[in-house]
């Protein structure tokens, strides 16, 4: 494949056939899952980090977990990608509200593209949690993501997207108007989501955000929003389900958000499925190369503490443990006593030892965090436990 795939969509590029399978599929085109849920999704999906790791391998170049509203899984699913030799894409799936007039909270699909964009992706998870709770789960205003929209990709959440949701009401004009909103703020980062899972009002809507993309120049993209491994999954998911929601497998009146084809389909069956519309699948492709960030894991990460002048870290933790040690001698001892110096000595080298052991782990800056919170605590009344050391 070129080093770089198309990304605009066009009259050359994408066929509005109203169905899959219009043209042969390529068994080799290649394809990246970007829509994927994982366990921590809690009951949303059945979907393991290691299962899913090994699953890609051999098979994908890289793989996105887009959890939704949370990024609980981060470390374990890219340790496990590295692990298998694939490249582990970082996003979220977050529920928006503020991009429908009557209030309905709708979806978006935000992918970290840099630095940048992963800082700015915590921020808004963050803010999601601490202020925008609604309807039960966390929420993000739709401006707060067309503000931190630096370094982040997005996906327009297909069907439950605002774009989706105008279109499926038959309000094409007001679904352009959403997708010019989101690419005035996002430009190239921003692509219209195209699913086929069997789900009502798909195709119309594969082929509206088509129309919009030939309208704007917008790239599409094919994802398969994910929420098991494979298709013979799809019966335990859905008790899960109804173990969260309440109802019973056998009740033909419960609701059914999700069918049988939300699996992790390989990159032929993907093929297969938009054979006419490839651009769609060169598109993922292209995201997941966009898409380049490294962590640093397993080094502690923590704010500088203010140091008086003149003092390193290391010498201002020793000197306030220090004026600690003085204060408890004094209410434990005659200090003036000819016996006290011989009495504090295990006291001294005890806490020496202790200094020694902080500073060779180069956590004296996590005390000194710690010991301020617990200062202000005790001088604002708020009550703090013994504690049980840090060991």
């Amino acid at each position: 494949m070129s080093a770089t795939q198309p990304k605009d969509a066009s009259l050359d590029t994408l066929s509005l056939a109203s169905g899959a399978g219009a043209a042969p599929a390529s068994a080799t085109r290649e394809f990246v899952h970007l829509s994927v849920h994982t366990e921590f999704s809690l009951v949303d999906s059945t979907v393991r980090i290691k299962p899913l790791a090994k699953q890609v391998a051999g098979s994908m170049p890289a793989i996105a977990v887009t959890d939704r509203a949370n990024l609980f899984a981060l470390v374990k699913f890219y340790r496990a990608a590295l692990a298998s030799g694939i490249k582990p894409l970082i996003g979220v799936d977050l529920r928006v509200v503020g991009a429908l007039p009557d209030g309905e909270i709708t979806r978006v699909i935000l992918l970290v593209q840099d630095d940048a964009g992963y800082l700015n992706l915590t921020r808004l998870v963050s803010r999601s949690f601490q202020e925008g709770q609604g309807g039960g789960e966390p929420v993000v205003e739709l401006d707060w993501v067309l503000e931190a929209n630096a370094g982040l990709i997005a996906l327009s959440g297909g069907i439950d997207g605002d774009v989706g949701h105008l279109l499926r009401r038959g309000r094409a004009e007001d679904a352009l108007a959403a997708a010019r909103r989101w690419q005035g703020a996002f430009g190239d980062r921003y692509y219209l989501e195209l699913t086929r899972c069997g789900r009502p009002d798909e195709e119309s809507c594969l082929n509206g955000a088509c129309a919009i993309a030939m309208e704007t120049g917008l790239g599409v993209v094919a994802t398969n929003d994910v929420r098991f491994l494979a298709a013979a999954d799809f019966p335990v998911h859905e008790a899960r389900l109804c173990i969260a929601s309440g109802n019973v497998l056998a009740d033909p009146k419960r609701p059914r958000h999700v069918t049988e084809q939300q699996y992790l389909k390989s990159p032929a069956e993907m093929a297969v499925l938009f054979a006419d519309l490839p651009v769609a699948l060169d598109n993922a492709v292209e995201i997941a190369r966009r898409c380049n960030v490294t962590l640093k894991l397993g080094k502690p990460v923590l704010p500088d503490f203010p140091i008086p002048d003149g003092l390193t870290e290391n010498e201002y933790f020793y000197a306030l443990a220090r004026e600690g040690l003085e204060e408890r001698l004094e209410q434990l001892y005659d200090t003036a006593a000819a016996s006290f110096a011989e009495t504090r000595k295990p006291y001294d080298e005890r806490l020496q030892r202790e200094l020694d052991v902080i500073a060779g782990m180069g956590f004296p800056g996590y005390f000194l965090i710690v010991a301020d919170f617990i200062g202000w605590s005790r001088e604002n009344g708020v009550p703090v436990g013994p504690g049980r050391g840090s060991g």
